[in-house]
């Protein structure tokens, strides 16, 4: 890497600019603009994503504090807040959507080869959704309860570098289950579940389309059973049964046969009900299939720690949506760039690094041996354990 450049530079170049440019096209970003381009909004939003700035001001005067080094950066157009923030409003956030897809697609491809915390040949998907809280009387748009807006991030894990591979933003009142009809399907995959997405056409539908998934029952489950499998109970399976579903609504939804596992968690000594359509696997990988949805979970932690989600810099439904998908942007590409690169430590520890020295001029994979040497014997033991391969 070039020394003479900037890290915020050297990150910058695993930015596939070609493929941001069509994605600016398609939804005609540059239409209005006559100083202040769509990447140039894009830069304001990574920088303010990557050193937690807090409002529109914090970032001009930031940014504005490096001035020597904006051009070289990539920034054509003036950095003010007033600019930045009729950008946020006017230019279509689906541009960051679309380019969000494609680092998606770039990261998967870097992170198919990594290994699963089980053992399973088969690709494995986490799915659900985390609510960010908003205030009603300046997002009114996004009305969540009477006193209180917010917006849901329906998420769906690859659980092979925990890479989003979907993402859907909607307001706080939209169903969860909902977005299963959404949701992309791949043949042959594995999708696990909590029990709020239990909707048996729904599900019957993943089925149609030669995928799997694992979903925890809910308590009212009504079947019968059809045949009871060999139990090892030293695992903690207490039943493996086939079973179809009995009362005319659920049988309505899902005509076929379901296998029905009861699994004991010693650890929280809590039992647990999955039901799936895989009727391959063992009891117990069934059991640890559900058990690896708590990934979705920590992701979500994760990046509400470590993203800037709590304040934005807009009101309006374009500027919170173009601040999600630029803030999922950056992940991606910091993912992108670790992979790369060869990056040892964890995604939190090369975050680190990264937003104390983002305007030095030193290769990034001399920061981070620096960095770690440093902090050796200490890394991230209080912090969420993810991303330390």
């Amino acid at each position: 890497m070039n020394s003479g450049h900037t890290v915020f530079r050297q990150l910058l170049q695993y930015l596939p600019r070609h493929e941001f440019n069509v994605c600016v096209h398609r939804y005609r970003g540059e239409y209005w603009a006559k100083s202040f381009s769509t990447f140039d909004q894009f830069l304001c939003l990574a920088y303010a994503q990557m050193t937690g700035r807090e409002s529109l001001r914090d970032i001009e005067t930031c940014l504005n504090s490096h001035q020597e080094k904006l051009y070289h950066i990539g920034f054509r157009g003036d950095v003010s807040r007033t600019t930045l923030a009729d950008a946020n409003e006017r230019r279509d956030w689906r541009i960051f959507q679309d380019f969000g897809q494609i680092l998606i697609g770039l990261a998967q491809e870097l992170y198919k080869g990594d290994p699963l915390a089980i053992e399973l040949k088969q690709p494995l998907f986490a799915f659900d959704s985390t609510t960010i809280d908003l205030c009603l009387t300046l997002f009114p748009w996004a009305e969540f309860r009477k006193t209180k807006a917010a917006v849901k991030m329906h998420t769906l894990i690859d659980l092979r570098g925990i890479i989003p591979t979907f993402v859907a933003i909607t307001t706080g009142k939209v169903n969860d289950v909902k977005l299963l009809d959404r949701m992309p399907v791949q043949e042959d995959a594995i999708y696990t579940m909590d029990r709020g997405y239990v909707d048996y056409a729904r599900l019957f539908a993943i089925h149609k389309q030669g995928a799997f998934f694992v979903i925890r029952a809910k308590d009212n489950l009504k079947f019968k059973r059809l045949y009871s499998a060999p139990k090892d109970k030293e695992t903690g399976i207490r039943a493996d049964q086939v079973i179809t579903l009995v009362t005319i609504k659920s049988k309505k939804g899902y005509p076929e046969r379901l296998r029905r596992v009861s699994y004991v968690d010693k650890e929280r000594n809590k039992r647990l009900v999955f039901l799936t359509n895989n009727f391959d696997i063992p009891a117990k990988t069934v059991a640890d299939v559900y058990k690896q949805r708590w990934q979705v979970e920590l992701f979500f932690k994760w990046i509400k720690q470590h993203l800037r989600f709590k304040k934005f810099y807009g009101t309006s439904e374009n500027a919170v949506k173009s601040q999600i998908w630029v803030g999922l942007c950056m992940y991606l590409l910091v993912a992108i760039a670790k992979k790369r690169l060869g990056i040892p430590c964890s995604l939190y520890t090369f975050l680190q690094i990264l937003e104390v020295n983002l305007f030095e001029k030193k290769p990034i994979s001399s920061l981070v041996t620096e960095g770690l040497k440093q902090k050796a014997g200490t890394l991230d033991y209080n912090q969420l354990n993810l991303f330390n391969y």
